[in-house]
């Protein structure tokens, strides 16, 4: 039987990148799905490709009455909710000492303000089935990354966001874990420096050592993980999928020309 068959689930940011992975992974599991995203022809577009059993929702995550309404529709649109998965996010690519107070604010709004909205919103529907939140950090809030140093503090600030709502969820079966995935190709759409349009990150990037780059199908499947009952004793956690990256300082051999 599929992992998730029966389940609803609310995905952030669900028109692109992890989130879109996230939302065809779980639908190959069973379940049933809501995507949100701010652009309404992705959203679309990526009705079309899910298919039948997803509907988009435009909603803005910075925005606190788009995201109290998507959760309520969301909710009446699939009967109920047993998974939210917060993935929706944006980046500024300066140093935190460079970032702009503008910068600072959109960031904070949608990273951490809106992570913690959607599980606000999304709580009494999931007390009432003892379903599960899984918010989408990054390796960034585990060893921060200079070159984006505001993106670095909002993800450190989910790692704790997730814990905490742990805490909260315990007595209502409300589990709560964070994913961290490491270099992820393709990147995020989001991130470029202050004043200018987002764009997708280049993936120019040190291998990790178990040989490869990450792809969102790496990210997805940890996701289905957590979604299932076969997590339904672990919550509080945060799981890095960056293919040990973050396991300490690797230094490759290094060919000299001599040595051909």
């Amino acid at each position: 039987m599929p992992l998730l068959a029966g389940k609803c689930a609310l995905i952030t940011g669900g028109t692109t990148g992890l989130g879109l992975a996230i939302a065809e992974r779980f639908l190959r599991e069973g379940a049933r799905i809501v995507i949100t995203g701010r652009d309404r022809d992705l959203g679309s577009r990526a009705e079309q490709t899910l298919g039948h059993r997803v509907r988009f929702l435009a909603a803005d995550a910075a925005d606190p009455d788009a995201i109290a309404s998507s959760v309520s529709t969301a909710a009446s649109y699939l009967g109920g909710l047993d998974v939210l998965v917060n993935n929706a996010g944006v980046g500024v690519s300066a140093r935190l000492i460079d970032t702009p107070l503008a910068d600072y604010d959109a960031v904070m709004a949608v990273n951490v303000r809106g992570y913690l909205l959607y599980a606000q919103h999304a709580y009494p529907y999931l007390a009432r089935r003892r379903g599960c939140m899984i918010h989408v950090a990054s390796d960034a809030g585990i060893w921060g990354e200079q070159a984006t140093g505001l993106y670095s503090v909002t993800k450190a600030a989910v790692i704790m966001l997730g814990k905490m709502l742990a805490l909260d969820g315990g007595s209502d079966g409300v589990r709560s874990n964070v994913l961290c995935p490491g270099d992820i190709w393709p990147g995020m759409r989001h991130m470029a420096p202050p004043g200018e349009e987002g764009r997708p990150e280049e993936g120019d990037w040190p291998l990790p050592p178990i040989g490869r780059l990450g792809e969102a199908r790496d990210v997805a499947a940890a996701a289905v993980f957590f979604a299932s009952q076969e997590a339904d004793f672990i919550t509080g956690t945060t799981l890095l999928v960056d293919g040990g990256m973050t396991a300490g300082y690797l230094q490759r051999e290094r060919r000299t020309p001599e040595a051909g």
